[in-house]
């Protein structure tokens, strides 16, 4: 095992995703990373969800050498929203982009597993079982306090502290609020197995019952559906033939009967946002920073755009904790991260309502959208690569 120093120019609280991709780009770039996280270095990740990545993403990730063919994963390269019971309809191609794919599907213990992999063969020192308690900026570093399981402290410092474990710590920090709308939905997630496989295409599906998400995975698909929580709650306690007939209902049968639905689970769904995302000689990326509405599938995307926006910002700087550069970093994020969240919470509130008049107008959108292809092109650039500053 490396040897794990009390001081470290870059520490990384959180080795999730968003987190462990920082660390490897920053480990890269030359910097010297401290990845900290709480979990235990052999524990199982209890975690049924499978991700959905952009391109972008996953050659950000590729990069970085956490992605390998090896990968059990599943292309993306059709994306078709529609909305039930009226017409209408956009279809996004990655011909529209000229790209191999548009994004890929992969099991979110998977990706973790790979980049834990790259991790141990880098730079990054690792810290298991490391739950920081504190986290502190003062004028010439950061610094975080640690327990251990055994309920030992310890102080660490840096030059920089990223918070990437979408937690609290933030809230510490002089001048950050975290701004928060509860959404009073859950997503009910689910392997489904139909009768025609997916084919590469993704389906964002506007239902009357609420707005679902079937991810091509495998054979099947990953169903993403947001219904209130009392919904959501009653549909994981449903017979799988209740269940399966009120998903026929509400996507119709563009591949065939609904055979089978796997184990089902949820997870509340609440839209938080920083005020800021710098204090000091601490920044936050990923869900430290924003934690979105799963709907369009753009959180995890967002993530690895603010651990990639920290590279280009710190990149050539003597010191990464300095003022200017991390106020480079917010500055650059900024567009991007409101565009997303915007887009996100305005797609919930749009297709939330359901006169018909406001249905048909929607329809007549996608319609639009799918019939011109500079504004389909467009928009789908915006999915695949973020809006740029």
């Amino acid at each position: 095992m490396p040897s794990h120093s009390e001081h470290a120019e870059v520490i990384v609280v959180g080795g999730g995703p968003v987190g462990a991709l920082a660390a490897l780009q920053l480990a890269q770039a030359g910097r010297q990373v401290l990845l900290l996280e709480a979990r235990a270095r052999d524990e199982i990740v209890a975690d049924t969800r499978a991700v959905a990545l952009s391109w972008h993403s996953q050659q950000q990730l590729a990069a970085a050498g956490a992605w390998s063919a090896a990968l059990p994963a599943t292309f993306i390269d059709r994306v078709h929203v529609s909305q039930q019971g009226c017409f209408g309809r956009t279809l996004i191609q990655r011909e529209d982009l000229q790209l191999p794919h548009l994004g890929v599907v992969v099991d979110y213990p998977l990706l973790l597993a790979s980049l834990q992999r790259a991790l141990e063969h880098s730079g990054v020192q690792l810290r298991w079982q490391s739950r920081v308690q504190a986290v502190q900026s003062l004028s010439q570093y950061a610094s975080v306090q640690l327990s251990s399981p055994q309920g030992s402290s310890t102080r660490l410092t840096a030059r920089l502290v990223v918070l990437a474990e979408g937690g609290t710590l933030a809230e510490q920090l002089p001048g950050i609020r975290r701004l928060q709308h509860d959404y009073q939905q859950c997503a009910l997630l689910a392997q489904l197995s139909t009768e025609q496989a997916p084919q590469g295409i993704a389906y964002e599906r506007f239902a009357d019952d609420g707005p679902l998400a079937l991810l091509p995975h495998g054979d099947g698909f990953m169903l993403v559906w947001t219904r209130s929580a009392a919904d959501a709650a009653a549909l994981q306690q449903a017979d799988e033939a209740t269940v399966l007939a009120a998903l026929q209902a509400a996507v119709g049968e563009r591949h065939g009967r609904l055979l089978a639905l796997g184990a089902r689970s949820s997870f509340p769904l609440v839209l938080r946002q920083l005020n800021r995302v710098v204090s000091g000689r601490v920044v936050m990326i990923g869900n430290a920073a924003q934690t979105l509405h799963p709907v369009a599938a753009q959180g995890l995307n967002l993530g690895i755009r603010d651990a990639g926006g920290l590279l280009a910002a710190l990149a050539d700087a003597r010191d990464p904790g300095a003022a200017t550069v991390l106020a480079h970093y917010a500055v650059s994020r900024q567009r991007d991260s409101r565009a997303v969240v915007g887009f996100t919470h305005g797609l919930i509130k749009l297709f939330e309502q359901q006169p018909p008049l406001l249905k048909g107008l929607r329809g007549m959108g996608m319609n639009a959208l799918d019939l011109l292809p500079p504004l389909r092109r467009k928009f789908a650039e915006h999915l695949v690569f973020g809006v740029s500053a």
